[in-house]
């Protein structure tokens, strides 16, 4: 009786995102099951499109225009019924299609295209792995006819277990020796994944732990949640450098203690380095990583190791959330602040909540970490839904840097208009004359910012999206940071009245040159997205800072977090005046957030710490709070303000984009998608809901398409969802779509 397999297809719209039905010929039957990958013949002219299998039926009077599979991808490429079921999970809460839920489960390198072989369709991998072959002695050599000498060392090079074809080579053994003694039955060969291990210099140096009084105690309560088999979450609140490490290390170790494994997410590719060199000394070879910046054949090997049950611990970026690990028992988001745990693309999902979800189907302890919480996850702890542990006081006893302010209106007044004030670049050369280093952060890279004619004001803009252009000094041109867009030569002449242009504002470039100038001695190293391009960047740069290589490390907010280094005593905060008057309800979060991060860098170990932070509001409450540390009293303050302005932890905020190519078009469909929704809110007066705008998006001209947005603050619950996705039905019934793309995002912060 032939199986019916409900699919969904790749490249559907979040319209027209259904399941259809194929009829699976006999010889895939064996091949088919819910979560496998397969190929489909698709729409009137039948072109081959991949999809992934959700359900199955028995085919008991099949409808007779059902088409059939035309090939499946192989039992390994399958989700387990674990990752289906956050591929559910992702679609129901997201408003994705399932293909991009499956998509973001799944890294590159394991997923499959359409291809082509002998003139049959068949799914291809997009990507060839790297194998090699392994020979296991599995019979005895026979007496006749005599073996020889190669035969005979083969043997014994085998007897301890099985090796590989290039370690046997390196012996001296060949591969027709090896190939006679298969054919022979003394020796069987297999193909397999070669290894990778990607940080195989960093020795396996398992130290007992030293916890103070305060890390023991949090360790003793965090270890109740872990053995309790029942799903936890808490949050471990911990100024900076007060060892908040040291407890993850005891909880994984309690963890595979008790046969379960552990999953470790960290917000910045540049902070993994140091995660794993520390997990790796611990913890040894059965650790494996997954973020952005390994190769697509890197990133799929180690999710096959993870896969294959070979990995204990895993540590990455935030799409290692869905990193296939069974019997999982802990979970840490460190960092967990932090708006890269979002993401910005279908899927629009929060690392947070996947971890919640998948706690609660693993009964594991979710872990949130941080000096500086976020508000909903701090509240939700005060409130007795998270357990809050503690911990006040550094590591050893050490003080927290002490802050001071740097008043920029008076080094304006003083006839200083460099963005390095005078006492800032005295500061930096005391430090470097004692043989310290400093971290300075300026979140804005490029060389200058805007280019303005001094004659009319016209500022040159990127034509494919409303934002000025960026001077990039190294390449000679101006760069939009959204699109690529570039020109060059830079222009001098003014495009609209032919006046001079003149370029002002300041970025990580353009201060690394006058850093340059005011301490020629100085050797600096710069760390942001155009420098740190390459592959393995992160780790070199921070490696050749750590040996004292250099004497200043300028960066961007990848220099802010998580980073220990026991020379740096000195930390300068630039243009941060800029994120404090900036939109989006956690601005001021945000900036509480950075300061009192990259403050934390600073005397880590025996020397003590400074920080100094230049500004032209020295006086503003949240930088005074940042300074002295104190999150709970800007937490007082930042919970009344949410309180009173209605959001989150006190509503759910949404944000509905609309994006199409005629702006009038945009509003419009933006207007009539309100007017939708207000329909259907009306009939159910009991689902809270405010809704805001249609106004235009702060970028409203992104890639050549004009943005829209309404803010919704309601209750993100089922029934809400149910209420959004009937509007989305009668949206696409008008034919909206066509007009104005849609995408709904639940992370935003309405900037």
């Amino acid at each position: 009786m032939p199986s019916i397999a409900k699919v969904a297809v790749n490249d559907a719209t979040i319209h027209f995102d259904k399941l259809y039905s194929y009829l699976v010929p006999p010889e895939l039957e064996p091949s088919v099951w819910p979560g496998g990958i397969v190929l489909v013949p698709f729409g009137q002219g039948n072109r081959p499109r991949m999809a992934v299998v959700i359900e199955t039926e028995a085919g008991d009077d099949p409808d007779p225009r059902l088409k059939s599979l035309l090939a499946a991808a192989p039992e390994e490429a399958r989700l387990t019924p674990d990752l289906m079921e956050l591929v559910r999970f992702l679609r129901d809460r997201y408003f994705c299609t399932w293909y991009e839920a499956v998509k973001a489960v799944i890294p590159y390198g394991a997923q499959y295209q359409p291809g082509v072989e002998n003139g049959r369709p068949v799914v291809k991998s997009r990507m060839v792995r790297p194998v090699e072959t392994i020979y296991t002695l599995t019979g005895t050599l026979p007496e006749k006819p005599r073996p020889g000498p190669k035969q005979l060392r083969a043997v014994e090079a085998l007897r301890p277990g099985p090796r590989s074809r290039a370690e046997l080579e390196e012996l001296g053994i060949s591969r027709t020796t090896l190939d006679g003694l298969c054919k022979k039955g003394v020796l069987t060969a297999q193909t397999r994944d070669r290894p990778l291990d990607l940080f195989g210099e960093v020795p396996f140096d398992p130290r007992p732990l030293t916890l103070s009084p305060e890390q023991q105690t949090a360790c003793r309560l965090l270890e109740e949640d872990l053995a309790a088999g029942e799903p936890r979450a808490a949050l471990l609140y911990g100024v900076t450098g007060s060892g908040k490490t040291a407890v993850f290390l005891r909880l994984i170790e309690q963890t595979l203690a008790q046969g379960r494994r552990a999953l470790i997410l960290v917000p910045e590719i540049g902070l993994t380095p140091q995660m794993i060199r520390r997990l790796k000394a611990m913890f040894g070879s059965r650790l494996a990583v997954q973020h952005s910046a390994l190769s697509n054949t890197e990133r799929l090997l180690q999710w096959r190791m993870i896969q294959q049950g070979n990995a204990d611990i895993v540590v990455g970026t935030r799409s290692a959330v869905f990193a296939p690990l069974q019997n999982l028992g802990l979970i840490i988001l460190d960092e967990e602040q932090e708006h890269t745990y979002q993401s910005e693309s279908s899927p629009r999902y929060s690392a947070h909540d996947v971890a919640k979800k998948r706690a609660a189907m693993e009964n594991a302890l979710l872990l949130f970490a941080s000096a500086t919480p976020r508000t909903e996850t701090y509240q939700a702890a005060v409130s007795g839904r998270l357990r809050l542990v503690t911990l006040q006081h550094r590591y050893g006893g050490r003080p927290l840097p002490t802050v001071d302010f740097i008043d920029m209106r008076a080094e304006l007044a003083a006839g200083n208009p460099r963005e390095v004030s005078a006492r800032m670049a005295q500061a930096l050369e005391e430090t470097m004359d004692r043989g310290e280093q400093s971290i300075l952060l300026l979140n804005r890279r490029g060389y200058r910012t805007v280019g303005m004619c001094q004659s009319c004001g016209h500022v040159l803009k990127c034509p494919n999206c409303s934002v000025p252009l960026v001077y990039h000094k190294p390449q000679q041109a101006l760069f939009c940071h959204h699109c690529g867009h570039r020109i060059s030569p830079v222009p001098t002449v003014c495009p609209e009245c032919g006046g001079k242009m003149v370029y002002s504002g300041f970025g990580t470039q353009k201060v690394e040159e006058e850093l340059a100038a005011l301490l020629p001695k100085a050797r600096i190293l710069r760390m942001d997205q155009d420098s740190t391009g390459r592959k393995n960047a992160h780790e070199q740069m921070l490696a050749r800072f750590a040996r004292q290589e250099y004497d200043i490390l300028l960066g961007t907010q990848m220099v802010a977090k998580g980073l220990d280094f026991e020379k740096v005593t000195l930390v300068g905060v630039l243009g941060i005046d800029s994120m404090l008057f900036g939109q989006g309800f956690r601005s001021f979060e945000n900036v509480f957030s950075l300061v009192t991060q990259v403050v934390g860098r600073g005397g880590r170990a025996e020397l003590p710490g400074r920080a100094l932070i230049q500004t032209t509001v020295p006086d503003h409450p949240v930088l005074q709070l940042a300074a002295a540390q104190d999150y709970p009293r800007f937490y007082e303050q930042e919970i009344a303000f949410r309180r009173f302005s209605l959001y989150p932890p006190y509503c759910s905020f949404c944000v509905v984009g609309f994006s199409g190519e005629r702006e009038p078009e945009v509003f419009a469909a933006a207007r009539r998608f309100g007017q939708l929704l207000a329909e259907r809110f009306a009939s159910h007066p009991e689902q809270p809901l405010r809704m805001l705008g249609p106004t235009p998006m702060t970028i409203v001209k992104l890639n050549g398409r004009y943005r829209y947005k309404l803010t919704l603050k309601c209750r993100n619950d089922a029934p809400f969802r149910a209420l959004l996705r009937s509007t989305l039905d009668a949206y696409a019934e008008e034919k909206l779509p066509a007009k104005a793309g849609v995408t709904i995002d639940f992370n935003s912060d309405g900037d």
